[in-house]
């Protein structure tokens, strides 16, 4: 009688095995095996990270292999099992791969196609549309879609990490509890004894350094020592935290009326402040999406406030940006001066925190969390629903979103929710940052999330005007090597099926259609793209620009100066966040900077989904151009007191999971 031979892969992460009842059935042109339980005598079977083999006797021969039906069933208490994947050596010595990388909770089955990827047109038994047809059937009754507020994109359907699917929760719920990390994180940092002096200001700025002397690095540092300079402040535009601010200024907005006489002095190439913009010098950060956003009034022992500020940013003759003119209100008018660097030195200086501080508040609220987070959310929420396990497209994107999904329903739970931990520390909690959100919705396109496009579209594409905007330069290499890559350009993605359905999830601003390969290969880019390179690029340097408290105020207790002449540093001090404040924003972006347990990066696929040899050249291809972008990253860098990493692959988290 022919005779089958089952390899089981159990997964290594924690409480992978189980000791529960595993049941086969083999699935065949031909016909199909009994179901069968997978038992050996005197052996602990499916423990974690063991590959176990069976012998599946049948009365004949299956034909080709179609489907493999796990089945999993309670032996004393139900015990949850992470299958890998299954290989079936058939009775003429064929290997046959069926990719699981899912875990059966309860009396759950599941049926497994082999891993080669497939379109609905590759599918031509009924078995095989039958397949295709119910596995969407079944995600869409378990990722369901929920609006968490409204204006927001759509998140799904789970108020707790415990509600989610087991396949898309943490491994360890614990490693990624907000307010556990942040305590580590302050316990760390030894903070612990400011924690809650809550209305407490620091004595001066030196005072600052009683909770920033635990951990240090060269750039956080550095930040320190220099932060009240000019080509600092400048400098973040381009290769801080929040670098997605400088655009091209073509014409003085009316609403911010600087004159040539206000800076002349600042100027350096005997030109006027027209010319200088004629020709190109000139540069802007907005923050308008700031103004009417409520400020944090959850405590009432302590008023908070925000600004939403215009800055004039000068490139000089030696390639630096400098601040120029700063109006700390949209409305010109008497009670809204323009500071300038001629100013008094604390007015200036003032002028400057309050810029840094609203740079924060779009940084972490529309750059981090909206369009990287839950951004990154919609494409995999979308993906569960719209694309099968053999689809080409979810083959290549579920690495992607691993984890995604669950941090930010643990955000939704702990962090940005009514009472979260956002509310402790930050000027736009207690709902402001909600505003925020559905203010920056407006503007969230698709074009804007094109790297290139979104570059160009600030008019600070040129190297020769900007030579030392890292963040581009590097953002444009990986987005290169991604976009080239034979895995999202190949013939295997190269198809309209079922990836139109997966696009009509997404706004009015995304496209409907995909007319050539170019289309799809831009769309699966900005997917991937958003979720790895542009998510590690604004959040892994948190720690490096934020921990230093004057640099990047969380809030701000006194409302913007509307004279000058009337600031010392006691008013400064007592403008800035109290103790307690400064050491929750302290370790939340401590937390926040740091790399998950086992991360993996981008181009490290352990999880085999593609069994194709052309798919698996082209991802070591893709690998090897990183490589190359990784090593350029650190010549550049070597010997320079700034280092700017963020976007070097081998610092890339493959997806948004922090």
């Amino acid at each position: 009688m022919p005779s089958y031979t089952v390899m089981v892969a159990t997964g290594s992460q924690w409480f992978a095995g189980t000791d529960d009842y595993i049941y086969i059935t083999l699935v065949g042109t031909e016909g199909c095996s009994e179901r069968t339980l997978l038992d050996k005598p005197f052996y602990n079977d499916f423990e974690r990270g063991a590959v176990d083999s069976y012998d599946v006797t049948v009365g004949e021969n299956l034909g080709e292999m179609e489907l493999v039906k796990v089945e999993k069933n309670k032996y004393w208490v139900h015990d949850d099992w992470y299958c890998k994947y299954i290989t079936v050596k058939t009775p003429s010595g064929d290997y046959v791969e069926f990719p699981c990388f899912r875990w059966l909770v309860d009396d759950k089955e599941v049926v497994l196609r082999d891993g080669r990827a497939r379109l609905p047109k590759d599918d031509k038994t009924r078995l095989e549309k039958q397949h295709r047809r119910k596995e969407l059937e079944s995600r869409r009754k378990t990722y369901r879609w929920t609006e968490w507020q409204p204006g927001f994109p759509m998140s799904i359907d789970a108020n707790t990490h415990k509600e989610l699917p087991r396949d898309i929760q943490f491994d360890s719920e614990k490693g990624v509890d907000f307010i556990l990390n942040y305590s580590k994180a302050i316990e760390n940092l030894c903070v612990n004894q400011f924690m809650h002096m809550f209305q407490s200001s620091w004595n001066d700025f030196a005072d600052f350094e009683r909770i920033f002397v635990r951990i240090k690095n060269t750039i956080s540092e550095y930040v320190m020592q220099h932060w009240k300079e000019d080509f600092m402040f400048g400098y973040q535009y381009l290769n801080g935290c929040n670098p997605v601010m400088i655009q091209k200024c073509t014409k003085l907005p009316e609403k911010f009326p600087v004159t040539h006489n206000m800076v002349a002095d600042c100027l350096e190439r005997e030109m006027t402040l027209e010319e200088e913009i004629k020709a190109g010098n000139i540069y802007l950060a907005d923050y308008e999406l700031m103004e009417d956003i409520s400020p944090n009034s959850t405590d009432p022992c302590t008023l908070q406030y925000l600004a939403a500020p215009i800055c004039l940013l000068y490139n000089n003759s030696q390639s630096k940006i400098l601040p120029l003119a700063i109006q700390l209100g949209q409305t010109p008018g008497k009670d809204n001066p323009i500071f300038l660097p001629s100013d008094g030195q604390y007015d200036w200086m003032l002028a400057k925190i309050w810029v840094r501080s609203s740079d924060f508040h779009i940084h972490q609220t529309v750059t981090h969390l909206l369009r990287t987070h839950l951004v990154s959310e919609v494409f995999g929420v979308a993906m569960f629903r719209q694309l099968p396990a053999v689809h080409p497209a979810y083959k290549l994107l579920l690495p992607h979103i691993r984890f995604t999904i669950a941090i930010n329903t643990k955000a939704r739970e702990q962090l940005i929710c009514e009472f979260g931990i956002f509310d402790k520390a930050n000027g736009t909690g207690g709902g402001g940052h909600v505003e925020m959100i559905q203010k920056a919705m407006r503007s969230l396109t698709f074009r804007s999330l094109c790297f290139p496009d979104a570059i160009k579209a600030r008019g600070v594409d040129s190297p020769e005007d900007l030579p030392y905007y890292y963040y581009r330069d590097d953002g444009n290499r990986v987005w290169d090597a991604t976009k080239r890559s034979e895995v999202i350009g190949g013939d295997q993605t190269n198809h309209q099926e079922e990836i139109l359905d997966y696009m009509e999830t997404f706004s009015a601003e995304f496209p409907k259609s995909l007319k050539t390969r170019e289309d799809l290969t831009e769309y699966l880019t900005v997917i991937i793209f958003t979720a790895s390179a542009h998510h590690a690029a604004v959040n892994f340097g948190q720690y490096d620009w934020c921990s230093w408290i004057p640099n990047a105020p969380p809030t701000m207790r006194k409302p913007p100066p509307t004279q000058k002449g009337v600031v010392d540093v006691k008013f400064i001090i007592e403008s800035l966040p109290d103790r307690g404040r400064s050491c929750w924003h302290l370790g939340a972006v401590w937390a926040l900077s740091q790399f998950q347990e086992n991360e993996l990066f981008l181009g490290m696929y352990p999880d085999e989904h593609f069994i194709e040899k052309p798919v698996k050249e082209a991802m070591e291809s893709f690998r090897q151009r990183l490589a190359e972008v990784s090593s350029a990253i650190k010549i550049r860098n070597e010997g320079k007191k700034l280092p700017y990493y963020y976007f070097s692959p081998d610092r890339i988290p493959n997806s948004v999971a922090v």
